[in-house]
Parts: C-alpha cells; sequence; structure tokens
C-alpha cells in the first residue's frame, strides 16, 4: 500500500492562505455576532420591564399558589371535567383527522416529482405557508368569531393550522420516496395515478401516518389552549377555574390534561413503533 506524501507545513501555509492566515473580517466576524446577540439580549431586557425584584417576588407568589393547590380536588364537578376532557380529545383527534385527509391531495400538487412545472408548484406551496404561518390559536379567534363559541370552532381551528403544516410535510415525503417504483410502474405502461397509487403511495403512507400520530398527541396540548379562548373542552374549564381562584380545581385539571398526553404519547409511540416494523418487513 503506497504512503500518502509527506507535505511541510509551510508548503501547506502557501497552499491555503485563507485556513492559516484569515482574514480579519473573518476573525472578527464570531465575536461581533456574540456581541450583537449580547446587545439584543440586554437591549429586549431593558425594553420589556425586566426586574430582577419582581421576578423574585413572582416567584414568592407562584410557591403560595402551588401550596393552595394541594391536595388536587374536582370536588363535585368530576363529571364535567371528564366531559369537558373527551371534548378537547374529540377536537385534537378530529382536526388533525381533517387537515390530513385534505392536505394529502394538496401536497401532491407542491411535489416537485409530481408536479415538475414551477409555475404550478409554487402558489400552492405560498398557500400552505400563509396558512401555516397563522398560529392556531389565532385560528381559533377568528372561528370562534364566524361559527361561534365551542367545540366546533377549535376542530376548525386545528384543522386549518395543521392542513398548512401536514401539506408541507406530505410533499417532503414524497419527493424524498424512491423514483426506482414510479419508474417501473411508468416502463409498464402504467399512466400518472397508477405512478402515485402504485409507487408513490405505498411508500409515504406510513411516514405520513407517524406524522399524523405525533401531531394528534401535540394538538392535545393545543385543543386545551385554545379552549381558553372559547373553543371549548377543557381549557376553557381551567380557565373558569383559575378565574374564580379555586387552585385545588386547577391542579386537578392540570393532572388529568398531563395523563391525558402522557397516555396519548404511549399509544401513538406504540403505533408508530408498529407501522415502521410493517414497513421494514415489507
Amino acid at each position: 500500500m503506497s504512503r500518502r506524501p509527506h507535505i511541510e507545513p509551510e508548503e501547506l501555509r502557501k497552499r491555503y492562505p485563507q485556513v492559516f492566515d484569515p482574514p480579519i473580517t473573518s476573525r472578527l466576524a464570531t465575536p461581533a455576532m456574540l456581541a450583537a446577540a449580547l446587545a439584543i439580549l440586554v437591549f429586549g431586557l431593558v425594553d420589556l420591564d425586566f426586574s430582577v425584584s419582581r421576578l423574585i417576588n413572582g416567584v414568592g407568589q407562584l410557591g403560595w399558589i402551588s401550596l393552595m393547590m394541594l391536595p388536587p380536588d374536582p370536588g363535585s364537578s368530576l363529571p364535567i371535567y371528564l366531559k369537558a376532557l373527551g371534548e378537547t380529545l374529540s377536537i385534537a383527534l378530529l382536526g388533525t383527522t381533517l387537515a390530513a385527509v385534505f392536505a394529502l391531495p394538496v401536497s401532491l400538487l407542491a411535489a416537485r416529482n409530481v408536479i415538475p412545472s414551477a409555475i404550478f408548484r409554487f402558489p400552492v406551496r405560498r398557500f400552505l405557508d400563509s396558512i401555516r404561518g397563522v398560529d392556531t390559536l389565532i385560528w381559533a379567534l377568528v372561528w370562534i368569531n364566524v361559527v361561534g363559541l365551542g367545540p366546533f370552532a377549535g376542530v376548525l381551528a386545528i384543522a386549518v393550522a395543521d392542513f398548512g403544516a401536514f401539506g408541507k410535510l406530505f410533499s417532503e415525503a414524497i419527493e424524498g420516496a424512491d423514483q426506482k417504483q414510479v419508474e417501473g410502474i411508468r416502463a409498464s405502461g402504467g399512466s400518472a395515478l397508477h405512478e402515485i397509487r402504485f409507487g408513490l403511495m405505498p411508500q409515504v403512507l406510513p411516514v405520513i401516518a407517524g406524522q399524523v400520530l405525533y401531531f394528534i398527541e401535540s394538538n392535545t396540548r393545543s385543543a386545551t389552549i385554545i379552549g381558553i379562548v372559547g373553543a371549548g373542552g377543557i381549557g376553557l374549564q381551567l380557565a373558569e377555574q383559575i378565574r374564580v381562584l379555586e387552585w385545588q380545581k386547577v391542579s386537578f385539571l392540570i393532572l388529568m390534561i398531563l395523563v391525558a398526553v402522557a397516555a396519548i404519547d404511549w399509544i401513538s409511540g406504540k403505533l408508530r413503533f408498529a407501522i415502521i416494523g410493517q414497513r421494514a418487513v415489507a
């Protein structure tokens, strides 16, 4: 086996002067960025009226509230809270499902390997970006004014917000699919629809299913937040109990949310591993 030729350090310096003796602008770039970030941080703290004394007083108040939360006690409202939790889970499940169903065909129009022409693909991508750029809470406020208070507004808010996110994620999964299967179907005389149905979908559906399961878990938390602004569910009950300073009921509601999220996380994790295992066997 031949040995690599030895090169003297001076020779390396001559060949790569930008590495051994970088210009002053390159050497000062990192310290300048750190100084700018520190300046922005200090300006933000001053502009937002950050106060150490207020923080210390707030921590003491938080400790007092935490003591008043013990022990968690639903009182006589347990059936109401269970119904509200069911509403929250339904909002997350229905909203995520609707978003996935409507986003899948649109994501095909945003995928480069399905729609090669940028003229048709560009507006679809920008449409998805505009939908995704608005937070779920904002969509909830919009739909509450459109259809009124209640879980229906929450379902629509999650469905619209996730529609944009799913459109982007699904299109990226489609673009990352192996083209050999598509080329095989095309060579055997299949149409464009056959290429999508039998070449792309079997590859991306397990990925899409895993993404949908994760979003169901995440949207359980989102459904709680939008419930606070009037979209129904357990978030509405939580906001009401905080408003009347019923801290023991607040702690019980928080425990219910944590248990529900943990259970959904465990179930979705099992399902994702099952989907991945079936994909590996296939």
